[in-house]
């Protein structure tokens, strides 16, 4: 399975622009260039939580195919908000377990500047 054209040919992760740049074995990394229309606030860009949980999604979805070759759609997910998503956002995802059934797979989401904004946890279907 080809990972990343299989990313970026899903239509939301193209809509929001979502690149994955890195996937190696259970890892993965991503982003997503900030833009006016993906922010909370009018008045500075923010990114919205939907943007930032989006982005954590797709990169954890991601580090798994890497080790099954083969979609994983997201059964749940978990995420805290640490900071205010400021300027392009980037995603690291490391797998936390690799199942016949389910994966879990850990996500760390930060901004532009180094700062942590997301800690994501994401079960996804493996079987």
């Amino acid at each position: 399975m080809d990972i990343e054209a299989f990313f970026e040919n899903m239509p939301f992760a193209d809509l929001l622009d979502i690149e994955i740049t890195t996937v190696d074995n259970g890892y993965a990394e991503g982003h997503i260039e900030m833009r006016e229309e993906l922010s909370w606030n009018e008045d500075q860009i923010m990114a919205h939580g939907g943007v930032t949980f989006t982005l954590a999604d797709t990169v954890g979805g991601a580090a798994l195919v890497s080790l099954v070759d083969q979609p994983v759609p997201t059964i749940d997910m978990r995420i805290d908000y640490l900071e205010a998503g400021t300027g392009d956002l980037r995603a690291e995802a490391d797998v936390v377990r690799h199942g016949g059934d389910v994966g879990v797979v850990s996500v760390d989401v930060y901004a532009e500047d180094g700062t942590q904004v997301a800690d994501a946890r994401g079960v996804y279907k493996t079987g």
